[in-house]
């Protein structure tokens, strides 16, 4: 079976312009991921054009919906890499779904963005920090 890993990122802001960096984010890191060789479920580059369409329409789906969503690609997807981009940290949505892997036993790693591209970690800069301390 092939694995497939789950791309998660902040999206959520009241600012279009935020929400647009956010997605524009996510598609590079996606398109990093794959070019590791990585099958990726990126539901923020997936779901910000439907986002945008349904705004146009004056309609949203809501956040239940959407969790729900999620948690359907979740389910197969094999392990959770969180796009540390600002924002991440406060995410209720990023939140809620490392805590769905985690409970799955399902591991969640880090991408983080760099100068010179990106560097997947096991860990976050805070959880490396608090172990060496």
């Amino acid at each position: 079976m092939t694995e497939i890993v789950y791309l998660a990122c902040p999206y959520s802001h009241p600012s279009m312009d935020v929400r647009l960096s956010r997605f524009e984010a996510s598609a590079h890191a996606a398109a990093d991921l794959i070019h590791r060789g990585k099958f990726v479920y990126s539901p923020i580059t997936m779901t910000h054009p439907i986002d945008l369409v349904m705004v146009e329409e004056g309609e949203t789906m809501g956040s239940d919906y959407w969790c729900d969503f999620d948690e359907a690609f979740m389910r197969v997807c094999s392990e959770m890499i969180i796009l540390t981009i600002p924002g991440w940290r406060e995410s209720r949505g990023i939140a809620r779904e490392a805590r769905f892997f985690r409970d799955a036993g399902k591991p969640v790693r880090y991408i983080v963005p760099t100068s010179s591209g990106y560097v997947l970690a096991d860990q976050s800069e805070d959880e490396a920090t608090a172990e060496n301390t």
